[in-house]
């Protein structure tokens, strides 16, 4: 294992001090061992609070999107590993400006679970919650089981999009109507070249030859379609786009939001050849591309590959996507 940290068990403690540090005008710790990254000036007053969760690793999901027009608090577990279910209450308390709290947070088992209990448990300090779960992958289910869907960078979009509803001051239903429309709304697939290593466990997730690719593997290795030798560029971008659009067909007059996303060690030259290809083949269809985004979105540690997520908009949508906002990681 080749990585620059102390002693592993410390590695998310201190990657959470140092992102403070950093950015003091985005972020504060909260919660008795620090594990809550919530808004340097508390809950707004009225306004509906956003929550997300979930393991370290994936930086800027999670805790990157705490901020304006975005999320209000993040609970952080270890590396892959769900907070726990004391984190989320305490994500949800430091969120709440007495409308209400939303919980938002990728398809994943252990996340689920706690984020059940914690909201059962802000209940009994008053505090009302919705759940809605990002659920984009593709290449996890098929269209007729979307409920067992993982969520991956699409979550990114309806953190963005919810946070604005919520920054107009609308209500708890309001602010969850939205969320799930944009979950709805969105569709995503990845491609993985290497493994990444979890520093508590010192070796990597999953072995790889040097030459292959897995396609539609998922954020944490799960494993993806089919593997076999890499393909170039816009081979891959044609099947990326290609079982997309099969699950979510565009055509003349659509208008969509893309993120060509790297997963960690995936350059931005190679994100930007395949936006190319992909900006292309969007514009013979007539589909409009409103504010693309090209980078390091949603990570997974230092694998190298890229996820690419399609966003429908309609009119409202797009101007909540447009709307203002900012974190440490994204300005818009």
């Amino acid at each position: 294992m080749k990585k620059i940290l102390n002693e592993p068990f410390s590695y998310v403690d201190e990657m959470l001090e140092g992102l403070c540090a950093a950015h003091p005008q985005h972020y504060r710790q909260a919660g008795e061992d620090g594990r809550v990254i919530a808004r340097p000036g508390g809950a707004a007053p009225g306004k509906v609070g956003i929550v997300t969760g979930g393991g370290s690793g994936h930086l800027p999901v999670f805790t990157g999107y705490v901020g304006q027009g975005l999320l209000d608090a993040c609970a952080i577990g270890d590396v892959f590993s769900s907070p726990n279910v004391e984190q989320m209450v305490e994500a949800i308390r430091q969120a709440n400006g007495g409308a209400g709290v939303l919980c938002l947070f990728g398809n994943y088992g252990g996340d689920v679970m706690n984020f059940d209990m914690a909201c059962e448990m802000a209940g009994l300090e008053d505090i009302p919650t919705k759940t809605v779960l990002v659920a984009d992958d593709v290449a996890s289910a098929g269209p007729a089981e979307r409920e067992k869907r993982r969520g991956v960078a699409g979550m990114v979009y309806a953190f963005k999009m919810a946070g604005a509803k919520a920054a107009q001051m609308a209500d708890l239903d309001e602010v969850a109507r939205v969320a799930q429309k944009a979950c709805d709304a969105c569709r995503s697939i990845g491609v993985a070249l290497t493994p990444c290593t979890v520093p508590a466990a010192g070796h990597p997730t999953f072995e790889i030859g040097e030459d292959e690719m897995e396609f539609g593997m998922g954020i944490h290795g799960e494993p993806g379609v089919w593997r076999g030798p890499i393909r170039p560029a816009d081979v891959i971008a044609a099947e990326m786009l290609e079982r997309i659009l099969k699950d979510m067909p565009l055509g003349q007059g659509d208008r969509v939001t893309v993120l060509v996303n790297s997963l960690g060690a995936t350059p931005p030259e190679e994100l930007y050849i395949v936006y190319r290809y992909i900006a292309r083949e969007l514009a013979k269809l007539g589909v409009t591309i409103v504010m693309p985004l090209v980078g390091r979105y949603a990570t997974s540690m230092e694998m190298a590959g890229l996820s690419l997520t399609v966003c429908k908009l309609d009119a409202e949508l797009e101007a909540l996507l447009q709307a203002p906002a900012e974190c440490a990681f994204w300005r818009v």
